[in-house]
């Protein structure tokens, strides 16, 4: 504001004008300054209001900035749990895999192992089925060899003396052949009942 009434001064002083035009030149530059002066703290004003608005806006902006580091080093932190939670995650996910492949491999042994079995259990009921029959047969036939041994006992506690000696006569050899006849009847029936292997 001084400076702006010094430059005024100055320009009165340095030209000569009279007092009447001098007046009028003298009013016309107060109102110039008046409305120069106004001006000025108008523009002072708005200096200050920007320079308050700026240094507003450093703040923010330096907050933003503080914001902003806060916000980088979060993110690097999430950044940084996100791939330790994904490799976690990988580790698992193969963990789980093996244990997989090994569960299978075991179901696979076992499902073998069960075949296995039911074919040996299959094969064992078979034979035993088998067996069955083979021991009903046997119990006939040991049934008919203990009947045809009977008939043989009988057959030879009814001998007498001279049975046996007419048996053994060489001469007319009737009962001989005979008595071979029976022995070879009971033989063949022995023979017919004995078990082939």
């Amino acid at each position: 504001m001084k400076r702006i009434s010094v430059i005024l001064f100055i320009i009165a002083a340095t030209f000569p004008v009279d007092t009447a035009s001098a007046q009028s030149e003298t009013d016309r530059l107060r109102d110039a300054l008046r409305t120069s002066a106004a001006q000025l703290r108008a523009l002072e004003d708005q200096d200050a209001a920007l320079r308050a608005k700026a240094a507003q806006l450093e703040t923010e902006r330096d907050r933003l900035r503080s914001d902003l580091k806060v916000a980088k080093a979060r993110i690097k932190e999430v950044e940084k749990d996100y791939r330790t939670a994904v490799k976690e995650f990988n580790e698992r996910l193969t963990q789980r895999d093996e244990t997989l492949e090994k569960w299978k491999s075991a179901y696979a042994e076992a499902a073998q192992v069960a075949r296995t079995k039911d074919a040996e259990r299959a094969k064992f009921e078979s034979d035993a089925k088998n067996f069955e029959e083979q021991a009903k047969a046997l119990k006939g036939k040991n049934a008919e060899l203990v009947k045809v041994g009977s008939q043989a006992l009988s057959r030879l506690e009814s001998i007498t003396c001279e049975e046996v000696e007419v048996i053994r006569e060489r001469l007319i050899g009737i009962r001989r052949v005979e008595h071979q006849n029976l022995i070879e009847d009971y033989r063949t029936k022995i023979l017919d009942n004995k078990e082939h292997p």
